[in-house]
């Protein structure tokens, strides 16, 4: 009987509790970080995803969102302000796909 209760319980969990609390999110990584999950994700017998997660939430949950802090973050990445420049131009252009259409 308690085996069947906590099978109720976890199923509930998983229709209401992870299905509106889920997000799904793409990262595309360089070949050279893809190679280093898989082998992490290899020694640690889980699956890259999994360890990406797990890695990602660590890295949210340290990371301070206060203004200064996130353009700290978005100054220290090769490329990304000529990046943000290249995306304004294709959407004033628009070159783009509305959300929805996801």
């Amino acid at each position: 009987m308690c085996r069947g209760s906590l099978h109720i319980s976890c199923h509930l969990v998983l229709i209401l509790g992870m299905a509106t609390a889920s997000n799904r999110v793409n990262v595309v990584l360089a070949q050279e970080h893809a190679e280093k999950l898989r082998r992490l994700a290899d020694r640690t017998h889980v699956s890259p995803g999994t360890l990406a997660r797990s890695l990602l939430s660590t890295a949210l949950d340290a990371a301070d969102p206060s203004p200064a802090s996130v353009t700290a973050l978005l100054d220290a990445m090769d490329g990304a302000f000529e990046r943000a420049q290249a995306g304004s131009r294709d959407f004033k252009a628009g070159r783009y796909v509305p959300l929805e259409e996801f």
